[in-house]
């Protein structure tokens, strides 16, 4: 499916109009961007902006055929799991003589900047956008256990027996006789109510939207660095304990089994199957939204630092290093990655959270006359409790080598010796290019 967005085109001669043609793979974005357009054209009256939007399952597909092909993109947002593979191939165009002759002040970009400096130590995309992961609870389900939304706010965790986090989550589980989990009697088999809703992500080699967010809390990080790691260290003593705590969780029916739900995590949480879950900050509308359930927003828990530590992704926006108009090129995306861009796009759908940092104060003064502890965004910001997701190489042959051992060992295939295996395996798929 393809979405097209244009602006009106302004005067000049048709001899000097020049298209920059810039792909998403995310139609909000897609259109909250698109206001940006007339303003641009306004000022650049010989360039015409259209913006196309793919399914995300064929976006990436499509691009790589563009460079191969010779018609990809002018510019276009990208995963920052892509950078190694793209910049090693030379599509991606370097913007640091850009950046250098327009004065962009980088540092008004919060967040994102650094995950786009490719091994060369060049900068490749402009910060787009960023997300991490929050807790969502049903605060009826709360209340009843004698729980206020102050108590979520201030969990904590540590990986030998979870902090308070884990407490709660026993006492928020309730089977079907009406025992809570941490009371005597309590059937772990016949589940009414789960204190938490799964925490056994296998989508990545590192637990991201899942228990990969959970960790980091306690200053546990599986990559050896977090850019360019060489190796990911899954056999560390905390992160085999943490690892396994979460799957304890999931067998002594705390939270439910992987893929046990086939509804969404925000269903769940508004049925009452489940008093917490899990989710990204891109959720947050859809969260705000259930009409069946009052529901919460809270940190993730601190580690034993005191600091609510999160892993955020951030999107970039690339230009192609084999554009026909990579000046004009310039001249869009620079403009898209301003404060007066990404604060337009951000107020007009609440879609994304923006890189710059004033940019997001204005989402976050507008949202919260919709949503009281929407601050809980902007206070990671804040408090300076976000660090980027791993960059690395071979992203592909890491997540197929790692995801089914992860999905194995959640579903109780195989124990703990997998770990050291994994350990290795990592350093040998991290080495190749």
């Amino acid at each position: 499916m393809l979405m097209a967005l244009a602006g009106c085109t302004a005067g000049g001669g048709s001899g000097d109009k020049v298209t920059v043609n810039w792909w998403t793979w995310d139609p909000n974005q897609g259109a909250a961007y698109a206001t940006c357009i007339p303003a641009f054209e306004k000022a650049n009256p010989n360039i015409t902006v259209k913006i196309s939007q793919y399914q995300v399952s064929d976006y990436f597909t499509k691009l790589t055929a563009g460079f191969v092909s010779g018609d990809a993109p002018d510019a276009f947002m990208n995963s920052v799991t892509f950078l190694q593979s793209y910049a090693s191939q030379g599509q991606l165009l370097a913007l640091d003589d850009k950046i250098k002759q327009d004065n962009i002040d980088m540092s008004q970009y919060a967040i994102g900047a650094s995950a786009w400096k490719y091994t060369d130590g060049k900068q490749y995309a402009l910060p787009m956008d960023w997300a991490t992961g929050v807790l969502y609870f049903n605060t009826d389900v709360l209340e009843k256990a004698g729980y206020t939304a102050d108590d979520v706010q201030k969990l904590t965790y540590n990986p030998e027996d979870g902090g308070t986090f884990v407490k709660m989550i026993k006492h928020l589980t309730v089977d079907t006789k009406g025992v809570r989990g941490d009371q005597p009697g309590f059937d772990s088999k016949n589940i009414a109510t789960y204190g938490m809703s799964n925490l056994e992500s296998t989508g990545d080699p590192f637990g991201q939207n899942a228990w990969g967010w959970i960790l980091p809390n306690d200053g546990i990080n599986i990559p050896d660095k977090n850019q360019w790691a060489t190796v990911f260290n899954y056999a560390d003593p905390k992160v085999v304990q943490g690892v396994k705590g979460i799957r304890q969780l999931a067998n002594d029916g705390y939270t439910p089994q992987l893929n046990q739900f086939t509804t969404a995590n925000n269903e769940q949480l508004a049925a009452g199957k489940v008093a917490i879950t899990l989710g990204g900050t891109w959720e947050a509308s859809t969260y705000a939204a259930l009409k069946d359930a009052k529901i919460g927003i809270a940190p993730m828990p601190a580690g034993t630092d005191g600091k609510h530590h999160a892993m955020s992704n951030s999107n970039g926006n690339n230009i192609w290093a084999g554009g026909k108009h990579i000046d004009q090129t310039w001249k869009w995306v620079s403009y898209q990655e301003s404060e007066a861009c990404q604060t337009k796009a951000a107020l007009y759908n609440a879609s994304f959270f923006p890189s710059i940092g004033k940019s997001m104060d204005a989402l976050t003064a507008q949202q919260r006359a919709k949503q009281p502890d929407f601050h809980v965004f902007s206070d990671y910001v804040k408090n300076d409790e976000l660090f980027p997701s791993p960059v690395y190489n071979n992203g592909a042959a890491l997540t197929n080598a790692m995801v089914p051992q992860f999905e194995s060992y959640f579903t109780n295939k195989s124990d703990e010796s997998i770990f050291p295996k994994m350990q290795e395996q990592s350093k040998a798929l991290l080495a190749k290019k």
